[in-house]
């Protein structure tokens, strides 16, 4: 991973989802306990205080909760990148997980649109669906 504002550091609980993450897939955290699956990872469930959660292969697959469109951000690589789409989607398998939505003009920009992951560099973000798009080859270019 490089070094910048918009990865978070690597320890060995999160190891396992960045590693995924560089290969193009995305992971959630999935309680044995409840059931109910989680996002950002965690060693328990925020739900029910299980310990008994594991990682689990996501679809993919998000509808669009809210954006915001950042128009100044100092914090490398950020300022390369604007303006660009913060944003909060609900993932497939229940949890709101917060990121970037690329790849959509603002205007076309709609709650409740489907959406997609892709990956910049090892980071997931997220464009508007294709029915087309195999998900295990979404990427995009870095930046």
């Amino acid at each position: 991973m490089s070094a910048g504002f918009d990865v978070p550091e690597v320890d060995a609980f999160t190891r396992p989802y960045w590693e995924a993450a560089a290969q193009g897939r995305l992971l959630v955290r999935r309680c044995g306990g409840c059931g109910r699956a989680h996002h950002y990872p965690r060693e328990f469930c925020p739900y029910c205080w299980s310990e008994d959660v594991e990682w689990e292969r996501a679809s993919g697959l998000a509808t669009l909760y809210t954006w915001s469109v950042v128009h100044r951000n100092d914090l490398p690589p950020f300022g390369e990148r604007v303006p660009y789409v913060a944003a909060v989607v609900d993932l497939a398998e229940g949890p709101r997980m917060m990121t970037e939505v690329v790849e959509c003009e603002e205007g076309a920009l709609r709650i409740g649109m489907e959406l997609e992951v892709a990956f910049r560099a090892g980071v997931p973000v997220f464009r508007r669906r294709s029915p087309r798009a195999p998900l295990d080859r979404l990427s995009v270019p870095s930046s």
